[in-house]
């Protein structure tokens, strides 16, 4: 069974950094991506990776503050987070899919993680 399995969020100030994992389980998707979503508001598109070739695309919002990596001996995707705003303040949500170049909509991705919260304070 294919599992997505988040870690690492917590609370930060303003101006602070934080590393979010995606360990994957059951095989390697072709694509990954980080949404975040906060209360009252939509899910967001934050970066996309493509495993085989390192194609990356990245939402406006975070470009220049947030880079995604991976290990691939752990089959982890992770996400470096600098500069955080208040306005950062979500849950952050791992997907992943077995198509090549994943876009930037939610319904593209069919694994999801759980979630988890990053809160960031003024």
């Amino acid at each position: 069974q294919v599992h997505l399995v988040e870690s690492g969020g917590g609370s930060v100030q303003a101006g602070g950094s934080r590393r979010l994992a995606c360990a994957a389980s059951g095989r390697t998707f072709s694509s990954y991506a980080w949404f975040r979503q906060a209360p009252g508001k939509e899910r967001e598109f934050l970066v996309t990776f493509t495993w085989n070739t390192g194609r990356t695309l990245y939402a406006d919002s975070v470009e220049g503050r947030f880079t995604i990596s991976r290990d691939n001996a752990q089959n982890t995707v992770y996400l470096q987070m600098n500069s955080l705003k208040p306005e950062d303040t979500a849950v952050y949500y791992c997907a992943a899919t077995y198509f090549y170049n994943g876009g930037i909509s939610p319904s593209e991705y069919a694994y999801w993680g759980q979630g988890t919260q990053v809160t960031v304070s003024s």
